[in-house]
């Protein structure tokens, strides 16, 4: 039982660190949210909207995609640390 739960287990977590959503910085700034990595091909990015509909982007107005986890808050003030 134990053989066959470790593979299940570390096939589980390679999956699910596959299942991230990308944020689309675009040159203005502003901000388009997908729930599957972009694709480059032939100049364009292209991606599914949120209602899964394929949609496309130029890539000269794309500034930066990164996954959503690693993007900051623009509207979040400096917080300054604290030392002791």
């Amino acid at each position: 039982m134990t053989k066959l739960l470790l593979p299940f287990l570390a096939g589980l977590l390679l999956l699910a660190g596959c299942a991230q959503n990308y944020v689309i910085v675009r040159s203005d700034f502003s901000r388009l949210y997908v729930n599957n990595k972009p694709k480059y091909r032939d100049g364009y990015y292209y991606f599914k909207d949120a209602d899964g509909q394929p949609d496309r982007i130029s890539a000269g107005r794309v500034r930066e995609v990164s996954p959503a986890s690693m993007v900051d808050d623009p509207n979040s003030r400096f917080k300054p640390v604290h030392t002791n």
